[in-house]
């Protein structure tokens, strides 16, 4: 076997291989004699069919046969022999010879990977703390989301629901389906399309209004995205929000046996310092990540780009499945993913890299706080935690997840880090992250 890799772009390779015509000839001999024996053909017995006649009617096939074996199993070895780590599956072409075997393999490679100037990644770190205004905070989301309505007979205003009935028509086509009935929209809610909810406010119970409104770039319909569009809006009701009290009965709902305002804002503080230590913990991961990513600079596999857009299409085509909507008139263009998956991409090799270079070991306890953790808010934690470690996949998943922290947390140690005062609510903004 002879080989021969051409460098056709910085991570791009053409490996060329080439097998003796002495070594396919010993194997498709191997392979007629032994099909000789089992080949039945008419007007002979079976066993007894003359190897020529073997060799003229299956030697084609049979060489076919022999040149995808050879594929199998020269690719590898000649990878190995030139110590090449492909990206991704290759693309592989025979070249036509007159004796022997050739093809060509067209792959991308992995990069190499510097890791020069780890030593001075700098990271701010956020910390924040549970203050009692954000407890009081708290607490009016919960009443907001125990809250009912009740019939006013005035014009709709903010935080006020408005329900109507409504049709939608772009570029003289109706898109709602005929008209729709009986809708609610909350004013202030930005649940609607901009302009939408601010057409409501002002209007009573049975007032009719029309107004155009245009679609943002980024909807997720591309047939309406960046379009203008007429509606068409008839008021049925308004209703204004009427705030539950903070009662025993309001605690005692949330849990709190004893029905005391003091021991419900202590089991909030308590449920809302975890989700903060949660969220700090995520938004220093996204801050590490962002210093590893201007730090060390790196080209990665077009291959391991586009398997990621993928992955990142997944959610908006099963969207689109479920809606019975075409999928391109669903997902975002491509070009709007391919930067976050080259970013992931990068993130991810680097952290590999990490991992590898510094023997950065899964912590198998780790995985099983986590999932513990994980399983508590459960009814019946131990079946939870049965349930990971019972599917090799789900626990994979998780133990990925533990030794990416580790490798975070091995960055953070080694890090200038400095902190940065944050308030409770942008700590939980998952935007920022």
């Amino acid at each position: 076997m002879q080989v021969s890799v051409e460098k056709t772009s910085e991570l791009s390779r053409k490996m060329t291989v080439s097998v003796p015509e002495a070594v396919v000839q010993e194997k498709m001999a191997a392979r007629l004699k032994s099909l000789a024996r089992e080949v039945k053909i008419d007007g002979f017995r079976p066993g007894k069919v003359p190897q020529h006649v073997v060799n003229k009617m299956f030697g084609d096939r049979v060489r076919g046969e022999i040149f995808s074996d050879l594929i199998n199993t020269t690719y590898y070895d000649a990878l190995k022999n030139q110590e090449l780590k492909p990206a991704g599956h290759p693309h592989i072409q025979p070249v036509e010879e007159t004796e022997g075997f050739k093809y060509t393999a067209v792959f991308e490679v992995y990069p190499d990977i510097s890791l020069a100037g780890l030593d001075q990644l700098e990271v701010v770190r956020p910390v924040a703390t549970v203050s009692d205004a954000d407890v009081d905070d708290m607490i009016e989301k919960l009443r907001a989301q125990k809250q009912s309505w009740r019939l006013v007979d005035r014009a709709a205003q903010q935080n006020d629901r408005v329900t109507i009935s409504f049709s939608g028509t772009s570029e003289g086509e109706n898109f709602t389906d005929g008209r729709v009935e009986d809708f609610q929209v909350v004013c202030g809610s930005n649940k609607m399309i901009p302009g939408f909810e601010d057409n409501l406010t002002g209007l009573a119970t049975g007032a009719n209004k029309t107004f155009s409104i245009t679609f943002p770039e980024e909807y997720g319909n591309a047939k309406l995205a960046g379009k203008a569009a007429e509606f068409e809006v008839d008021v049925i009701k308004v209703e204004e929000p009427v705030l539950p009290e903070i009662d025993e009965a309001f605690v005692k709902a949330y849990g709190i046996e004893d029905g005391s305002v003091e021991s419900f804002r202590d089991d909030l503080r308590n449920n809302m310092e975890k989700e903060l230590e949660q969220a700090l913990r995520g938004k220093l991961k996204n801050a590490v990540m962002n210093s590893l990513y201007e730090k060390i600079q790196l080209t990665v596999p077009n291959t391991l780009i586009d398997k990621e857009v993928e992955n990142l299409m997944k959610p908006y085509l099963e969207t689109a499945k479920r809606q019975k909507l075409k999928p391109e008139e669903f997902h975002p263009p491509r070009d709007a993913l391919e930067a976050q998956a080259s970013r992931r991409v990068t993130l991810g090799l680097i952290l590999g890299e990490i991992i590898q270079k510094n023997a950065i070991k899964l912590d198998s306890n780790k995985v099983r706080s986590t999932i513990e953790d994980m399983a508590r808010s459960y009814e019946r934690p131990e079946d939870v935690v049965a349930w990971y470690y019972a599917d090799e996949q789900r626990l994979n998943d998780v133990q990925q997840m533990v030794l990416e922290d580790q490798a975070i947390a091995w960055l953070v140690a080694q890090a200038k880090v400095s902190d940065e005062t944050i308030s409770f609510s942008d700590a939980l903004d998952k935007q920022q992250q």
